[in-house]
């Protein structure tokens, strides 16, 4: 019986995709800590994302022309850690998935050139041998 080759690359794709939440985490500490990261990193995104989800919910429960009041900034800086931490989980995941996607990709590719050089040393010996 023959064992296929140990998937080393999805094991360490696996690692990297479990280490991403600390790594997610460490940064929201980071942005929240921050001045800089609460006021011009984390508030905007967090107050359009605030506006959108309001305006939508208002929208759907058909209140129209309704003033939605942003944010505080303790509020805003909270939610917009939030943010970045699920996008940098989503972006190292989306990253996995394109290496693997490559890599099988190159795979496939490799054992398509084998079989083609495999067919084309047949085809010569089949014509040497007539």
């Amino acid at each position: 019986m023959v064992v296929g080759a140990f998937p080393i690359a999805k094991l360490l794709y696996l690692g990297v995709r479990q280490m991403s939440k600390p790594i997610a985490n460490r940064i929201k500490a980071g942005a929240r800590r921050s001045e800089f990261f609460k006021a011009y990193i984390c508030g905007p995104p967090a107050q359009i994302y605030h506006w959108v989800e309001m305006r939508t919910k208002m929208r759907i429960m058909g209140f129209r022309g309704s003033v939605i009041k942003p944010l505080n900034e303790d509020t805003a800086a909270e939610l917009g850690a939030e943010l970045l931490g699920e996008a940098v989980i989503f972006l190292i995941g989306g990253g996995c998935m394109v290496l693997e996607y490559s890599r099988q990709a190159a795979n496939s590719r490799r054992k398509e050139e084998e079989l083609n050089e495999t067919i084309t040393s047949l085809q010569t010996e089949l014509a040497e041998l007539t």
